[in-house]
């Protein structure tokens, strides 16, 4: 049996329609659903339990089903990069991720957990996975989320007894389908796609950084198809323990993305900037704790096995366009 928590959000449900399409349901599916509309990311999943996150690791004292599980993917957690309450994100963040990575060393099985691109900072030490625990103990997040992620990071480097082989998933600007319930948190595909046939255009944040013109701030993207076949390789391959980039490898901009988005949305594609785009100033809770360029180095992944070609922003985008326009938008 393979854990997912988190199992109803944008990864953790993706991976299980991954799973689904390999033919895998044995599947524990670990959330909580509270009032939000993310149900519906698991409404076609085919999975064998469901347990409410609060819940698991009573659930894991019984023998009989602690004995089922061979891996773990931990997506479960605070993912909002504007989360001001630093307790709150070290309790989901960290305390969970430590219980979880106890029971899988104990237990001597796979352990997948998200890591997260925040933990690099600004990038003033580069985006490359391949550095030392000493190194990567030196990245400098820009705001409390990415600093819960990169702490759990460094206690994972440091421990002694470990799981069978564990992998931090260090996720990059991921969108695509199972993404319509995080709000003002999801990509900038979805929320391109819903003002330009709302108001025929989309705005964009207006840099605050010299060297950067408005709308072009840079970050890699990548689709979720690419996200959730990385995750699959990572648990079910000799994969290296250690942390992982989960990007392209290629910075694109918010412009160039957005662009994309409204040529697929329309029947027009002869759109110019001027007409659809609106550079508007940045909210200040966001200014100073904004990456204005992140770009994965990929080769660690790459040397470690995996050859599947990434999705470039241009098909990326045209296939998740096609989910939008549906009735049912989901995997």
């Amino acid at each position: 049996m393979i854990i997912v928590t988190g199992a109803a959000g944008f990864i953790g449900s993706a991976y299980i329609w991954k799973l689904n399409e390999m033919g895998i349901n044995d599947i524990l599916a670990v959330d909580k659903l509270r009032t939000e509309e993310k149900w519906l990311n698991l409404r076609k999943r085919d999975y064998a339990d469901w347990c409410d996150r609060d819940e698991l690791f009573a659930w894991l004292e019984n023998e009989e089903n602690a004995s089922k599980v061979t891996a773990v993917l931990h997506m479960g957690a605070i993912s909002a990069t504007t989360e001001k309450d630093g307790d709150l994100l070290m309790k989901n963040n960290y305390e969970y991720s430590k219980k979880l990575w106890d029971f899988c060393a104990d237990r001597n099985i796979v352990y997948v957990y998200a890591s997260s691109a925040a933990t690099y900072g600004g990038g003033e030490q580069g985006y490359s996975d391949e550095g030392t625990p000493e190194e990567l103990k030196k990245l400098m997040p820009l705001n409390k989320y990415g600093y819960s992620k990169k702490f759990f990071d460094d206690w994972a480097f440091k421990q002694e007894k470990a799981p069978k082989q564990w992998i931090g998933a260090k996720f990059f600007n991921v969108y695509g389908p199972q993404e319509y319930h995080k709000g003002r948190m999801a990509s900038m595909v979805f929320h391109t796609f819903n003002q330009f046939n709302e108001n025929g255009g989309v705005k964009l944040f207006k840099s605050h950084k010299e060297g950067y013109r408005d709308g072009e701030q840079l970050r890699d993207f990548i689709y979720i198809k690419d996200v959730v076949d990385m995750l699959y390789f990572c648990m079910f391959n000799e994969v290296p323990s250690g942390v992982y980039n989960i990007g392209t490898g290629e910075a694109r901009s918010f412009h160039d993305l957005s662009m994309e988005t409204m040529k697929n949305a329309s029947e027009n594609f002869e759109l110019k900037t001027e007409e659809v785009i609106e550079f508007v100033p940045m909210p200040e809770d966001l200014r100073g704790r904004y990456q204005y360029f992140t770009q994965a180095s990929m080769r660690k992944l790459r040397e470690a096995g995996y050859t599947k070609e990434f999705c470039s922003l241009e098909d990326g985008v045209a296939d998740y366009v096609k989910y939008l326009k549906k009735e049912d938008s989901y995997l």
